[in-house]
């Protein structure tokens, strides 16, 4: 049997392509284009370079990026106060604020004053309620981007059995709520289940969330099934030089290519579609709060 690769890269491609011309769609429309605002406080060279990747893929897809940079010694009120204001800005459709945050700041309490309708983070307790509620919202980017993955390999996920390995709040329980909306019948594991390697043997969809390189091994993945792996893992490679490294993610790729039957590589899988559904997001937004039609089967 010849394992199915998820070409996260490809398919995060084919979505930004679609955002961008429904992006156009709405421009002529509503008279403007949707647009972002992400917050950055502080010099955190990774939040530096996720936010620079944001932007040119924002603009890419036709809609305005905006990014507002804030020093590292902004106190939590400043922060707060600018987050307020784009929660009024007519102009803005999607309010992003770049994690991590300084560590006198408090995190919850900041991504807690996004308005739910710009919040394309999907992370306020907000659209965390709607999302197990069943209700309209906007879901975390990363998860959202695996269920389109896994879609690929099964269109149908109704009464599939799906395990999450993970229990986070920023992809592990979303992730399980996203799954039980295709219909999917939903087991979330985790470091205390019990014979976790069987759990896992009797997945379809089997999801990896836990940020524990290779931890999912071969034998753990039922033949056949799909494997979802979130995770993004940095190791040592001397054979590659000294002080090199290389990624792997929460499942021994190797191992369970040769049983699944379709698998997300690392990298290359699931990473490329958080910032393609970001943009997703961003255009679900501005049209919602604009009470215009969209058809979100992209």
């Amino acid at each position: 049997m010849t394992v199915q690769i998820l070409d996260g890269k490809a398919t995060a491609l084919e979505v930004r392509q679609r955002v961008a011309a429904k992006a156009t769609n709405f421009a002529q429309a509503a008279d403007v284009s949707p647009g972002l605002a992400v917050v950055l406080v502080g010099q955190d060279p990774a939040s530096q370079v996720y936010v620079r990747n944001k932007h040119i893929a924002t603009e890419k897809a036709g809609m305005r990026s905006i990014i507002h940079r804030m020093s590292a010694d902004s106190t939590e009120e400043d922060v707060i106060a600018l987050v307020r204001g784009l929660n009024e800005a007519s102009a803005i459709d999607g309010i992003l604020v770049q994690l991590p945050l300084p560590a006198h700041i408090n995190e919850h309490r900041v991504i807690n004053e996004i308005h739910p309708d710009k919040d394309v983070d999907g992370l306020t307790e907000v659209n965390a309620g709607r999302l197990l509620l069943g209700k309209e919202g906007l879901a975390p980017c990363t998860p959202t981007g695996s269920i389109i993955l896994a879609k690929q390999a099964l269109p149908d996920l109704s009464g599939k059995k799906a395990v999450v390995v993970g229990r986070s709040i920023l992809v592990g329980k979303p992730l399980a709520m996203l799954l039980l909306a295709e219909n999917a019948t939903v087991i979330m594991a985790h470091s205390r289940t019990e014979d976790l390697p069987a759990v896992c043997r009797d997945a379809d969809i089997l999801c990896a969330a836990v940020g524990r390189p290779e931890m999912i091994k071969g034998d753990w993945v039922k033949p056949g099934a799909v494997v979802i792996d979130v995770g993004i893992n940095r190791l040592e490679a001397p054979e590659l030089g000294e002080g090199k490294t290389r990624l792997v993610g929460d499942v021994d790729y190797d191992a369970a290519a040769k049983v699944a039957g379709a698998i997300t590589p690392v990298p290359g899988g699931v990473g490329p579609m958080t910032i393609a559904c970001l943009l997703r997001n961003t255009l679900i937004a501005a049209h919602r709060r604009r009470g215009m039609a969209l058809d979100t089967d992209f």
